[in-house]
């Protein structure tokens, strides 16, 4: 029943009959809406805050912007792939070094030695290079002269002819010197000193010279002349030697101590062109004796890792090497990589180095049995008979 009816008193149209809602009250009594109350207020961080306002911390389920949603989710850390990383710098190193490999071996001299002829020998086991010295002063500068001590000699002429054995088998490799003043026949000039077919007809008929007489066909070509020989030994910072005996060149001047030692350009040159001095009695023959030593002890250096791991050696080296070689022109860079690592072996005895066998001193006949003993075994693949080293 409501308020109105229970005090005899007409209902009044548009109130409910709940108490407080526009209807006369009671004498004493307060309308419902007057009795709301408010929660209260958890207390307030700050003792001076004003009435009403609370800034302590949020209450649950509300995050710092009071948006109702709860607090965000933590960020999650991301893992490190230190095999991903890994993995992108040995891309970015390989695709370094197959740009550094291809314009190296583009960069390279390439010349046409190598060519087919009626009577050229068949090939056979192993692989045979021909490796030249040349004395060629193009593109030095008078002062470059002086310094490596060249003189102004003009042409092209050679004092070093190698020609470097690589087996197919576990026999050790060969390094075989050919002297300079060897007689031999020289195709459609005649009989004469080994080094004129270099002077007369360059590489192609120096490769036929040596192929004729020795019966070994030669697979590969490189040559080097004395600017660039210099500029490669000094762009790994010398190469480290022993001289047995003090060398004062007689023809130069130049003067080389005795003793272990690191050797630079110009040194290096010298120590491979001295025949004349007391430290070459035999003359030619000390020189190439000399001279495939140094090959050796080069190419110990150039293959170490001590170069391939220091880019202040390896950079240098790679830079220098296309001004320096001249190869044929199906030679490749990998080519002489395996050319290198084969003679560095001359220096912990690995490979066998000779003199082709000459009759005597003057190193102008050549021993004719014996040198055939070395000829066949290089073409076998064989062991060098010791009878057939000549030092």
């Amino acid at each position: 029943m409501s308020y109105g009816h229970q005090h005899g008193g007409p209902r009044q149209p548009g109130y409910g009959g709940g108490p407080g809602h526009g209807r006369p009250q009671p004498p004493g009594r307060r309308p419902a809406y007057h009795e709301t109350r408010a929660l209260p207020m958890p207390p307030s961080g700050d003792p001076y805050a004003p009435p009403g306002r609370y800034d302590g911390p949020p209450p649950d389920g509300y995050g710092p912007q009071g948006d109702g949603f709860g607090p965000p989710p933590p960020r999650r850390r991301k893992r490190r792939r230190p095999g991903r990383t890994f993995g992108i710098i040995l891309l970015v190193l390989l695709v370094l070094l197959a740009g550094t490999y291809f314009w190296v071996d583009s960069s390279l001299n390439r010349v046409e030695a190598l060519t087919d002829y009626p009577g050229r020998p068949a090939a056979a086991a192993g692989t045979n290079w021909l490796i030249v010295g040349s004395d060629s002063r193009e593109g030095l500068t008078p002062a470059e002269k002086k310094r490596l001590s060249t003189g102004d000699a003009g042409g092209q002429r050679t004092d070093t002819m190698l020609v470097a054995h690589l087996p197919d088998n576990d026999t050790p490799a060969t390094l075989m010197s050919l002297p300079r003043d060897l007689n031999v026949e020289i195709p459609d000039n005649g009989v004469s000193k080994i080094n004129a077919a270099f002077s007369i007809g360059g590489p192609k008929l120096l490769v036929q010279t040596v192929e004729q007489a020795t019966g070994l066909r030669i697979d590969h070509y490189a040559e080097i002349n004395f600017g660039g020989f210099a500029n490669v030994v000094d762009a790994i910072g010398g190469v480290e030697i022993d001289i047995p005996k003090r060398i004062k060149d007689d023809q130069t001047g130049v003067v080389i101590k005795k003793g272990r030692q690191t050797l630079d350009g110009a040194q290096a040159l010298a120590f491979v062109r001295t025949r004349k001095s007391e430290a070459t009695p035999r003359s030619d023959l000390d020189r190439v004796a000399n001279q495939r030593k140094f090959i050796g002890a080069l190419a110990a250096e150039v293959s170490s890792p001590a170069t391939f791991l220091n880019p202040f050696d390896l950079f240098p080296l790679l830079a220098e090497a296309p001004d320096a070689l001249t190869v044929d022109e199906g030679d490749h860079l990998h080519h002489l990589a395996g050319l290198g690592f084969a003679m560095g072996g001359i220096s912990d005895g690995g490979t066998v180095t000779t003199t082709v066998p000459v009759t005597d001193g003057s190193a102008t006949q050549l021993d004719e049995a014996k040198s055939q003993q070395l000829f066949d075994a290089l073409k076998n693949d064989t062991a060098v008979p010791k009878d057939a080293i000549y030092e």
